[in-house]
């Protein structure tokens, strides 16, 4: 019963964060706001409001392993599972584009501060304040750099008839989804977890983290059967950006986020190195089916750690 809730509650959740991200994008659209601008911003943050919803509400119920967790687990899913796939699914390539070699960057950085945060094994509401901050930053970045942004998957909006009848109910009911679907994905994660005597960080990193992970997956393996490769990096990119910026800094003003580090060693290393992994992969322009083996290898032993330590309980 509790992974039936599990499983409907999460449609929910990611159903709202569709329709939340859409309706927000017609706004945006209609106040002018320039297209990479949305695309850099809404698209893939919007991708990460299932992770903000969840790990929010359960940061508000004090369940802390789950809102680390689930953003810990979701980056590392990003970019083996996902990004994998874009790779496996990749056709051909001009080797000769930048495929957002600094941005990659970025999605470094907040790992590297948010390691540094957990040494004191907590991430306080000044800490979260700095990865808001960050966040910011990386938007000012985004600003000066100007980039070229999906304008084909966005023009199509400003074609459809805008009414604010219609858009701020729409927005207010989807916004109630995500947080149904969230508060339901949480309860029902923690009582499978007590249900097989499983810790909520293996449910959370595994199970929680694939189910908010579904919109980077459908989006980027869309794109990329589209042709639209950069599109289905970008988004991966900046969803793990936002992951280790505002779904991190929100938990944690929301309650102070503890954590022993020293328990979840592997799952850290394996993010730090599935990130380093992503830089080299946009720097060297490493875009070819044999990266995308690589990277599930890198998931193939992240899971087998994990069914490891269910194993232990």
């Amino acid at each position: 019963m509790n992974f039936l809730i599990f499983v409907i509650a999460m449609g929910v959740l990611i159903r709202g964060a569709e329709q939340l991200l859409l309706h927000s994008e017609k706004i945006a659209l209609r106040f002018h706001i320039p297209d990479f601008i949305i695309g850099a911003t809404l698209i893939a943050f919007g991708t990460s409001l299932p992770e903000l919803a969840t790990a929010v509400v359960a940061s508000y119920n004090h369940k802390d392993d789950i809102a680390i967790a689930n953003v810990i687990g979701s980056n590392i899913l990003n970019i083996t599972l996902v990004l994998a796939s874009v790779f496996l699914l990749l056709k051909k390539v001009q080797k000769d584009k930048d495929f957002f070699v600094e941005d990659s960057i970025w999605a470094l950085i907040p790992v590297l501060i948010f390691i540094l945060m957990l040494l004191d094994g907590i991430i306080s509401r000044f800490d979260a304040l700095l990865l808001i901050i960050l966040i910011g930053a990386y938007i000012f970045f985004l600003f000066q750099g100007k980039k070229e942004m999906p304008k084909e998957e966005l023009n199509k909006l400003k074609n459809e008839p805008f009414s604010w009848i219609t858009t701020i109910p729409m927005i207010f009911i989807s916004f109630l989804l995500v947080i149904i679907g969230s508060y339901f994905t949480v309860e029902s994660a923690s009582q499978i977890a007590h249900q097989f005597k499983i810790s909520e960080w293996i449910i959370s990193i595994i199970l929680i983290s694939f189910g908010t992970s579904l919109p980077e997956l459908v989006i980027s393996i869309t794109s990329t059967i589209k042709g639209k490769v950069e599109i289905a990096i970008g988004n991966i990119i900046g969803s793990n950006i936002a992951n280790m910026t505002i779904v991190l800094g929100l938990s944690a003003l929301t309650n102070p986020l503890k954590i022993d580090a020293s328990l979840y060693l592997f799952d850290i290393f394996t993010l730090v190195i599935s990130s380093f992994f992503l830089i080299f992969i946009t720097a060297k322009k490493l875009y070819s089916k044999s990266i995308g083996v690589a990277l599930l290898i890198l998931l193939a032993l992240f899971l087998n750690h994990t069914v490891n330590q269910m194993s232990t309980f």
